[in-house]
């Protein structure tokens, strides 16, 4: 039988449809129920032919400027599923419609849109979904729906942000089109599920230490990309962490994400909290309200240094002894939103907040992940936001059993500080986050490189391939892998 998940829902966030929510989350914005079509509804209205010859001409036109606008991205050169949807824009003057998909099923429903498993047509429309050479998750959006809910900018805003992306870690856009009142965007599609579901199958619902660091590892590098982009994610968790069948990460959902200006630069790492001493528990380090920058220590970044022929072993020196730094430190935002267990304190408190809401969130995952649960959930929403605003941090056991789980203690405390001007990670981001031990020994540049801990497409072929047939054990892995394969 298929395996119920254990999701939170977002305001925005896509969940499979038999995960049952143990954790509400909230937003400024009025949450009416999204009206979900039927599959055939959606299918139908979407293959139905334009009225007429102005609205046939104002499609084909979007659908041009949509192709024109997808950009490349480099990092996808040798996947599959973007060679494929690069042939098949290949010599064509306008981009991808509905009619080049083939939908096969509904995956995830939220409340801004409908996920469905599709694959790119071929001549022979009889073909069963095993001879598919490679999936795609197609999010469909109903314009007229979201306008009476007030909340077309929101579907805006991640079309916008998914159009900035190319990173391992993070969606690829491959098609967006429009289709009679539907608004679709194509993406990758992950069959390994996410983190919040792959939890839940480990021993005593928590990762060990090893996976919990990795997974950590790939969400910083991610949140430092979004952030240099001046992206404010405002909505990690693990359900939103997704597990792609090589078993890496990728980040979704970014309707609730926030966007402003990041000025790249390169530091002197004097002022880092873990620059002198890093086995320093946090709670021992001095912190300071100040920004940490001075005009001694910040140099505007420049890919031409002023002297082009230094020697390569000056170079050498010279970076490892400097710090690239470009978070949005001055984005600020009034919006209360977010997942109830994950929102920082200040916009529990109802103020405003800035970037270092993500390192708060970030913080809580790490705890999630090695320990099992949240530290300030509550039985009501209303007191799971006093706990988050009032009571200290503590951990399941006064005394860490390792000298790695006492560096995950020390991290977790620099992130959950509830004054976000302290926070580890607010003044400079990632490069400072990046330093602290629990991470050493990872090479974090070449983390896309290593062996996950768990690799669903190992772990399938292990198991039973798609579409076959087995015994009623193999059925029943089967069907509990179905239920990871949601966008």
């Amino acid at each position: 039988m298929l395996e119920l998940g254990f999701g939170r829902d977002s305001d925005g966030d896509l969940s499979f449809e038999t995960v049952h929510s143990s954790q509400s989350s909230m937003s400024s914005e009025s949450c009416s129920s999204f009206s979900r079509f039927s599959f055939d509804a959606t299918a139908a209205a979407m293959l139905e032919p334009p009225t007429s010859s102005t609205t046939m001409a104002k499609n084909d036109n979007e659908n041009n400027d949509n192709n024109n606008n997808l950009s490349l991205k480099p990092h996808r050169s040798s996947d599959f599923a973007y060679s494929a949807i690069r042939s098949a824009t290949f010599g064509r003057k306008s981009g991808l419609t509905f009619r080049d998909f083939r939908l096969i099923r509904r995956i995830g429903s939220g409340d801004i849109g409908t996920v469905y498993l599709c694959c790119l047509r071929s001549s022979d429309d009889g073909e069963e979904d095993g001879d598919c050479p490679c999936f795609y998750a197609m999010k469909v959006v109903d314009k007229e729906n979201l306008a009476v809910k007030k909340k077309v900018h929101r579907a805006e805003m991640e079309k916008k942000i998914l159009k900035m992306l190319d990173h391992p870690f993070l969606p690829t856009l491959y098609a967006e089109f429009e289709a009679s009142h539907f608004s679709c965007i194509v993406m990758e599609f992950c069959s390994g599920g996410d983190l919040h579901s792959l939890r839940h199958k480990q021993p005593q619902k928590r990762f060990s230490l090893n996976s919990a660091r990795f997974y950590a590892a790939e969400v910083l590098v991610a949140l430092e990309y979004l952030h240099m982009l001046g992206i404010i994610y405002r909505d990690l968790k693990p359900e939103n962490v997704l597990v792609r069948s090589d078993g890496h990460i990728m980040l979704s959902d970014f309707d609730l994400s926030l966007c402003s200006d990041a000025i790249p630069a390169v530091e002197s790492p004097e002022s880092s909290p873990y620059a002198a001493s890093p086995s320093t528990p946090s709670n021992a380090r001095p912190h300071t309200t100040t920004a940490p920058s001075t005009s001694a220590s910040l140099t505007p970044f420049s890919c031409f240094p002023n002297r082009l022929f230094r020697s390569r072993r000056v170079q050498t020196l010279t970076a490892n002894h400097r710090l690239f730094v470009a978070e949005p430190v001055a984005a600020r935002s009034c919006s209360f939103v977010g997942t109830h267990e994950y929102v920082s304190p200040e916009v529990a408190s109802g103020g405003s907040h800035g970037n270092a809401v993500d390192w708060w969130a970030y913080g809580i995952f790490i705890y999630e992940m090695i320990y099992g649960r949240t530290p300030f959930a509550a039985q009501s929403n209303e007191a799971t936001l006093l706990n988050i605003v009032k009571k200290p941090l503590v951990f399941p056991n006064p005394t860490p059993r390792s000298a790695l789980e006492h560096h995950a203690r020390d991290l977790i405390s620099g992130l959950l500080d509830k004054d976000p001007t302290r926070r580890l990670g607010s003044k400079r981001g990632a490069a400072d986050v990046k330093k602290h031990p629990f991470f050493k020994g990872l090479n974090l540049a070449l983390i896309r490189s290593s062996l996950p801990p768990d690799v669903p497409g190992l772990r399938r072929q292990r198991t039973t391939s798609f579409g076959q047939g087995g015994s009623k054990n193999a059925d029943r892995s089967r069907s509990q892998s179905t239920a990871f394969d949601y966008f």
